[in-house]
């Protein structure tokens, strides 16, 4: 196989997603909560997620057929001789969306062996299509975006995630939020990672972190923000992101940042 367009690619997905949002976004309006079920505890699916992932990986098989899949709802999968896969999330947000809360996104990345090379977050309501790919720079409906140019952490307004299904290191997590509320502008929680992720690519946000995460969650959002001039890193402070289940993601802020996570985290 040759090399392939990345650009030509996440253009030919940002076009998918724009595409599977009008079904979402239509979707929502005949939405009945009758037909939420759940995977696990505060795990919420519908046939709404199941359907646009359906939609998503016919398109996705047309532009890149030598791919495999790593998707939440399991539409389809991944063999061992398969380099690239993409990371989808139908609905990103399915919590929000079964409530009628306006904030939810299509996220799709294209991982090759273990680097993430192309990544769309659509934001459905808002119709904001975020794209990148390695070494292309990062977009906002194809309009360049940077992360914010704030360089401290008492001039950041930042996001996160609580704990829904895992409880065990709550206190910790509660003390991180004590110590970033009075050293910020303040925490945002929008119940979307990908959201979360893009906002912080565009500089809305200065930063995020959240722990429980899964690869769907993040892959896409991960990718926008060093595109645009962020810093990804994990808890710890290594580099296992993307499959590792925490990530801080921030501008110049991030060392700042970090180092009160990890201050508290153990």
């Amino acid at each position: 196989m040759g090399v392939i367009d990345l650009e030509l690619i996440t253009k030919e997905v940002s076009i998918l997603a724009r595409q599977t949002a009008l079904f979402v976004k239509q979707a929502a309006s005949e939405f009945s909560r009758e037909s939420i079920e759940y995977k696990g505890l505060n795990d919420l699916v519908s046939y709404v997620d199941k359907h646009a992932e359906e939609r998503l990986v016919a398109g996705l098989r047309k532009i890149l057929p030598e791919a495999g899949f790593i998707a939440e709802e399991g539409t389809a999968g991944r063999t061992d001789d398969q380099v690239y896969a993409w990371i989808v999330d139908p609905v990103d947000g399915t919590t929000n969306y079964m409530h009628g809360l306006p904030i939810f996104a299509i996220s799709i990345a294209l991982m090759h062996h273990d680097t993430i090379v192309s990544g769309v977050v659509f934001e459905v309501n808002r119709e904001e299509c975020f794209s990148a790919w390695k070494g292309g720079g990062a977009y906002l409906n194809g309009e360049t975006m940077r992360v914010s140019s704030a360089r401290l952490l008492k001039d950041s307004l930042l996001a996160t995630g609580f704990p829904y299904y895992d409880f065990k290191q709550t206190d910790q997590y509660l003390g991180i939020l004590k110590e970033l509320m009075q050293k910020s502008h303040g925490l945002r929680r929008m119940g979307s990672a990908a959201v979360d992720l893009a906002y912080t690519a565009c500089g809305r946000f200065e930063g995020f972190f959240e722990y429980n995460l899964k690869p769907w969650d993040v892959a896409a959002g991960t990718l926008l923000v060093q595109e645009a001039g962020g810093i990804v890193g994990d808890f710890k402070g290594g580099d296992d992101f993307i499959f590792g289940r925490e990530l801080i993601a921030s501008c110049a802020v991030f060392p700042e940042l970090q180092g009160i996570i990890q201050s508290h985290w153990q």
